[in-house]
């Protein structure tokens, strides 16, 4: 069996150009819960809410319903349904998917391929997001369903010590984007498409693949260029909560004067009222271990006139 072609030719609805990904964003969130639990079910009941927020801000514009992959992605040969009666589908009715107590998981034959192959696991996920998602999209929609595509490239942490790995918290994105209010913490950029954040991302301060943990006082909410540049140590976090910004970043543009140089020493917008700030553990370590070089001071950027 050629589990690539099959995973690669899922068949979805079509009509001209619309965009239909909600049987590889269901197949994603099932792999990234094989790579948790590889015996683990998915109720429908348990997940439909989680599956509503993917689909919500990573498939088309019109309302839809995870009711209609979890049902019809059975065809396709890499997933099965069964019921509290039994195996089968009760169909793509949500009523009928909840009281049922209808439950998917990986279709037995791609169970036994990836326990024979681990690292088949990386090379799914790879199709899956190459053929229907935009590169800038494959980080944020692997920690979205809970896949660290690392170990699933490399086969590495599969198997018989799987459940002494650490696994990654899928829920770390919403619990630290709600504790900064979807905002970031060192511009203040809050932009939202309908009801869904856009541009927002949950930065590790010290990152989990070194042992930081999924909690939110090791978390940031950062826009994605300002995540970017926290990770590549061109921004850091001082002792007193306030913005390091490093001597080796050059930038003679008014953009980056105005998105990175200006905010040397600016505080940091912290969480809301009642929940952690970064710890300083994790503060420190980032510090040491990615911030690049000697931070500049604070500085007037007004122009000189």
């Amino acid at each position: 069996m050629d589990w690539l072609d099959r995973v690669a030719k899922l068949r979805r609805w079509t009509n001209n150009d619309v965009r239909a990904p909600h049987k590889p964003l269901l197949l994603l969130y099932a792999l990234g819960s094989y790579q948790q639990d590889a015996r683990g079910g998915l109720r429908y009941s348990v997940i439909e809410e989680e599956l509503k927020r993917l689909l919500a801000e990573y498939g088309p514009a019109h309302p839809t319903t995870p009711a209609y992959p979890f049902h019809h992605l059975v065809s396709d040969g890499v997933w099965e349904v069964r019921t509290d009666g039994g195996a089968g589908s009760p169909g793509s009715g949500v009523r009928a998917l909840r009281s049922s107590g209808a439950t998917g998981r990986l279709a037995p034959g791609l169970r036994a391929a990836l326990a024979e192959e681990p690292a088949l696991l990386g090379r799914l996920v790879r199709v899956l997001l190459d053929t229907h998602f935009p590169s800038s999209l494959h980080g944020e929609l692997c920690a979205a369903v809970g896949l660290d595509l690392e170990l699933a490239e490399t086969g590495s942490g599969t198997g018989a010590d799987r459940a002494a790995r650490r696994q990654r918290d899928r829920r770390m994105r919403d619990l630290v984007l709600t504790a900064y209010e979807f905002q970031c913490a060192f511009c203040g950029y809050d932009g939202t498409l309908g009801a869904t954040a856009v541009g927002l991302e949950a930065a590790h301060v010290r990152w989990w693949s070194h042992d930081g943990p999924d909690e939110v006082d090791n978390g940031l909410c950062l826009c994605s260029l300002h995540h970017k540049l926290f990770d590549k140590g061109v921004l850091g976090l001082g002792e007193d909560r306030r913005i390091l910004v490093s001597q080796r970043f050059v930038g003679r543009s008014e953009a980056s004067r105005q998105h990175v140089l200006a905010l040397a020493g600016r505080p940091v917008i912290g969480p809301q009222r009642g929940l952690p700030p970064v710890a300083d553990q994790h503060r420190r370590w980032h510090e040491r271990q990615v911030f690049h070089g000697t931070a500049r001071p604070p500085v007037s950027l007004e122009p000189v006139g």
